[in-house]
């Protein structure tokens, strides 16, 4: 559960203290995996195990580059992610290895090239007003800021996949993506065994199938159509991700495969930055001097008007109070994947078929790499250069860097920017979020908080 003794620390997650017995883990694993993680992980940089079969969590940013970036082919995902997420977003970026990646992230990153965010960026704007009008509405009230987060989100998410026509139903798609993580989101004891990916496990198979299927319905009617209509102008992510081709092997997406994609976009999308947006309110309202910091930048460049994408320069706190938000609530929060060759890591021997954990909570939080790695200071970000790349990864590293970062860090300083130099935010008492993560680290509870105008 959550732990804030010190006030001036924001609500952190009580790390392991013990060793776990399996059942043990799976139990926790099951409530918040980050639970599992020994406290011990915030102080060195590699802590090793056995459970089932030798595990490695790895909190050295040299070993970790030489896992994301240097030797990547010899640390494929896991077979546990893969289970988890291939029966509903198929053989996508997210889950491909090798040359069906490979082809795949060539094909799709035009679609993200700095010149199409630009243009997309109109869509967060108005989904910024959009927020400020439910706000509004709940001045002097309480407010759940992450569910609100959600809603604008996934506003952002469906006009840039869909330029808001054969637009998705948000609670659709929101209960497809709640059951996904209730039920598919939860470890298995095969998993947990490192029973072999082709072990059935009955019950995601059988609940993943019907995700699946109403994610379906939803995206390949609007490929349908779109193929049939052509594209729109300015082009929208689906004519973007229709019209990439891998420039070596003038490969292009099938139906199938842009399906796939598209709902891993969809899915990632907006839950990622409505959860940086979430906790980010949460420590501003946490910290009322940075709350004030941040309001002045918004008020002196955006002068009343919503943020745009030639505003991001500017807002520098802005840009800081995300990033320390993503350091201390990283919404993937622990990355995994499997050694396939004999290796050194940390000064440690690696083994083929080890399994290597880089819980990034405990990373973000490490003693070895940060001062006073549970406060929040939006200070440490400003100077990004003096931070090692493979210290902070809110969006992973390496070749396999999130496709969507850059999209995800404008929406965010658009939407908070436009917010927070509107209203004021203060925390309810007794209302503390809880960070846990199944799949993504989540405030339970929500984030409520007392709305009022600034």
């Amino acid at each position: 559960m959550a732990a804030c003794e010190d006030r001036r620390v924001p609500a952190k997650v009580t790390l392991a203290n013990r060793r776990m017995s399996a059942f043990r883990l799976l139990r926790v694993a099951r409530t918040n995996v980050l639970e599992t993680i020994p406290e011990l992980a915030t102080w060195q940089t590699m802590v090793s195990g056995k459970i089932f079969k030798r595990w490695h969590m790895v909190m050295d940013p040299g070993g970790i580059r030489r896992m994301l970036k240097e030797n990547p082919e010899a640390y494929p995902k896991s077979e546990a992610v893969k289970n988890l997420f291939k029966p509903v977003i198929g053989n996508s970026l997210f889950v491909a290895e090798g040359r069906h990646w490979q082809w795949q992230r060539r094909a799709a990153a035009p679609a993200f090239a700095a010149r199409n965010l630009k243009a997309l960026a109109p869509v967060m704007s108005k989904s910024a007003s959009r927020m400020i009008e439910r706000l509004s509405a709940a001045v002097g009230k309480e407010a759940d800021i992450h569910m609100l987060a959600v809603a604008a989100t996934f506003e952002v998410i469906n006009s840039v996949c869909f330029s808001g026509e054969d637009s998705m139903e948000f609670e659709t798609v929101q209960e497809a993506f709640e059951k996904f993580i209730d039920d598919a989101g939860r470890v298995s004891l095969l998993d947990v065994a490192s029973v072999p990916a082709w072990v059935p496990r009955p019950s995601r198979l059988y609940n993943s199938y019907f995700h699946r299927r109403e994610l379906k319905r939803i995206t390949d009617p609007a490929i349908e159509a779109r193929q049939r209509i052509g594209r729109r102008s300015p082009p929208d992510l689906l004519d973007l991700l229709a019209e990439g081709e891998d420039p070596e092997t003038r490969r292009r997406m099938n139906n199938d495969e842009l399906r796939d994609n598209l709902i891993t976009f969809i899915l990632a999308g907006h839950e990622t930055t409505a959860l940086t947006l979430a906790w980010s309110f949460y420590l501003l309202a946490f910290d009322a001097d940075w709350q004030q910091r941040v309001r002045d930048e918004a008020q002196s460049v955006l002068e009343g008007r919503v943020a745009t994408a030639d505003d991001i320069g500017k807002l520098v706190l802005t840009r800081q109070v995300i990033d320390e938000s993503l350091r201390l609530y990283p919404p993937s929060a622990m990355l995994a994947r499997t050694a396939k060759e004999r290796d050194t890591i940390g000064g440690r021997q690696v083994l083929p078929g080890d399994t290597m954990f880089i819980p990034v909570y405990a990373l973000h939080r490490n003693h070895c790499h940060w001062s006073n790695p549970d406060r929040f200071d939006p200070n440490r970000f400003a100077d990004r250069r003096s931070i090692d790349k493979f210290a902070f990864l809110p969006f992973g590293g390496g070749m396999r860097i999130c496709i969507g970062a850059s999209f995800a860090l404008m929406e965010a300083v658009v939407i908070l920017s436009s917010i927070i130099s509107r209203f004021k935010f203060t925390l309810v008492p007794g209302r503390e979020p809880e960070p846990v993560m199944i799949l993504t680290l989540r405030p339970k509870g929500g984030v409520r908080l007392l709305v009022d105008a600034a």
